[in-house]
């Protein structure tokens, strides 16, 4: 792996005095044993108060506020706000953890173990002889050596050990995130659904139309911050992790504008594609009603990016663990109070909770430093951003829309049908939480290791990510079908619908495996800035192969419900193994050549 760039420029900062030496050398002559060496190694790594170097920003590895970069001989800028007791200890145990590593580590081990280093040894450099002047911290400069030679040196790397700890500290806070975001609809959907058969079908057909012509659009574009703010807080530059999160906003406030228009003017478009009037009527009312919502949903979304991009997996967790139980109790008071139309108010009021609870959240508590203020540059410069978002939004709407299109098919059947439909999405929605929180988790730290131009690291974690979404998908398929007869009975109490979907689980079951692992890849192709490619597969996959082998699987073999989902098993399952062989083929080194170019481009 070529040399970090940015570490090369930092190290001009160093000022070295002539006839003064670190005693690394000597030191090292006195280590007889392994346990030794790895003690000392460690000791110099860890010692200094803070490990910081002038112009190279580390990867990310703890979920607390990015560290100021500043030169060690210098006084820390009063911009800047110190770092925590917390933070430091936390930050520094990582990094002496991945100096371990770098030390020597067995690549099929899952203990990490240093190597007593060698004068033929690549490791030698990482404990160099160094001079430093009356105003430099000895422990400070050693620490920082070992860092930079470590990084000039390409050997800077990690296990799959390492990186499953990391990723299982902020998966399931993603989890909960969007498990908690996915109920407000459920919460509207099993609501109406108590009112009777045609609202539970109105309300499905008006939160799918909804999801698709709205808030899929909202979370394809905002894909692009998953690339876009990753970078940029690896490499160090936290002002623009701020300044695109604006230039975001804008482009979706502009985006809104038809989104708002169609959700008003609904009900005729709706009444070309469905042949139920009475399940249009309800839909159309819902759609109207949710416009109101509009924008507090796109801003979250954006908001929710931002904070993620720092590690602040939490933010938005603590968000909806307040928006969450407040949805389902105006829900309950609203729908029992108003009827059908509490729904869609109770999602609308919830939505521009979310966002001023966000607001204050980065305000008052965490992710205030990455935001620079608002900015005229906002305004311009948008091509970088829309040529990630616009691959993303279709990587996104493709499957989204597909799942859509299958509602509809199912309209042509019965009331009934649609109802089936609607509770089978929903739990295919949210068994498919998870696999996607570990998706935003592994693009996430992939796309901070990037920006910190560490190739090899970036690689192991996305290698991992791939084996754990095997098994969230073996561990959601034996979900599904070990909970079918309640999951069902939650949403319906009609013999017909709760039969339609028994017929039909099995099948959902069985593709949990191959969603959970497109899920994953689709989040290392975010992080890796290659979105376009997801975008051409599930463009392929779902309208050549997948929506014409459900029609005639529905409606000429005459499988109704089971034969729609066949073509949807089929096309997550060519999804699954295009993008698995794409991500085990990847050039990183290039990745990281085309992450440094989108950083310095913005």
């Amino acid at each position: 792996m070529a040399p970090s760039p940015l570490a090369k420029g930092s190290r001009s900062h160093l000022h070295l005095a002539p006839g003064v030496h670190m005693n690394s050398d000597a030191n090292d002559s006195a280590i007889d044993s392994d346990d030794e060496c790895e003690e000392t190694l460690l000791s110099r790594a860890s010692s200094a108060d803070v490990s910081l170097v002038g112009s190279y920003r580390r990867p990310s590895f703890t979920f607390g506020q990015s560290r100021p970069t500043f030169v060690p001989a210098s006084p820390l800028p009063t911009s800047v706000k110190a770092l925590t007791e917390m933070e430091r200890g936390t930050m520094l145990e990582q990094e002496r953890e991945l100096l371990k590593d770098a030390a020597g580590v067995r690549d099929y081990g899952t203990v990490p173990r240093i190597r007593r280093p060698s004068e033929s040894s690549s490791i030698a450099p990482l404990v160099p002889p160094a001079r430093v002047d009356e105003s430099t911290s000895l422990l400070r400069a050693s620490t920082e050596a070992i860092w930079e030679d470590a990084v000039d040196a390409g050997i800077i790397h990690t296990t799959y050990w390492r990186e499953a700890k990391v990723v299982a500290k902020s998966a399931p806070q993603l989890y909960v995130t969007f498990a908690l975001q996915y109920s407000l609809t459920i919460a509207s959907i099993f609501a109406a659904g108590r009112l009777g058969k045609d609202e539970l079908a109105g309300v499905s057909l008006g939160s799918m139309t909804a999801t698709i012509t709205g808030y899929a659009i909202y979370q394809g574009l905002t894909t692009a911050l998953d690339t876009l703010c990753s970078q940029a807080y690896g490499a160090g530059n936290k002002t623009l992790v701020g300044l695109h999160l604006q230039r975001m906003i804008c482009f979706l406030m502009v985006v809104s504008v038809p989104v708002v228009l169609l959700w008003e003017f609904s009900e005729p478009i709706l009444n070309a594609l469905v042949p139920e009037p009475e399940l249009v009527a309800f839909a159309s009312l819902y759609l109207r009603v949710l416009a109101l919502g509009v924008p507090g949903y796109a801003m979250f979304e954006a908001g929710k990016r931002f904070v993620q991009a720092q590690g602040l997996f939490m933010a938005s967790t603590y968000v909806l663990l307040i928006s969450a139980p407040s949805n389902a109790i105006l829900n309950y008071m609203l729908v029992k109070r108003f009827g059908y139309i509490g729904a869609p108010i109770a999602v609308v009021i919830t939505n521009w909770l979310m966002v001023l609870l966000l607001a204050l959240y980065v305000r008052f508590v965490k992710g205030s430093e990455c935001w620079g203020g608002f900015s005229r540059k906002a305004l311009y410069n948008w091509s970088p951003m829309i040529k990630l978002a616009v691959p993303g939004l279709i990587m996104l709407e493709a499957e989204w829309l597909a799942f859509e299109i299958l509602t509809l098919m199912a309209s042509y059947w019965s009331t009934a049908h649609v109802a089936a439909q609607s509770v089978l999405s929903t739990t295919a929605s949210l068994t498919f939480q998870l696999p996607f929180a570990l998706s935003v988790a592994v693009s996430t730290r992939v796309a901070n290791l990037l920006g910190a131009t560490l190739s090899d690291s970036a690689k192991t974690t996305a290698q991992l990510g791939l084996m754990l979404a095997a098994g969230v998908g073996f561990f959601n398929c034996v979900l599904v079908m070990a909970t079918r007869h309640q999951v069902v009975r939650l949403f319906s109490d009609d013999p017909e619908v709760i039969a339609l979907f028994m017929k039909t689980i099995p099948l959902g079951a069985v593709f949990q495996l191959f969603d959970a692992i497109g899920a994953c890849t689709a989040g290392l192709l975010r992080g890796q800035g290659r979105q376009h490619l997801g975008s051409y597969i599930n463009l392929i996959a779902y309208y050549v192969l997948a929506l014409p082998l459900s029609l005639f699987a529905g409606f000429v073999l005459n499988w109704e419900l089971l034969g729609l989902w066949s073509g949807v098993a089929v096309a997550l399952f060519v999804i699954a193994v295009v993008e698995v062989v794409i991500i085990l083929r990847t050039d990183w080194n290039r990745v990281v050549d085309e992450a440094k170019e989108r950083v310095d481009s913005s």
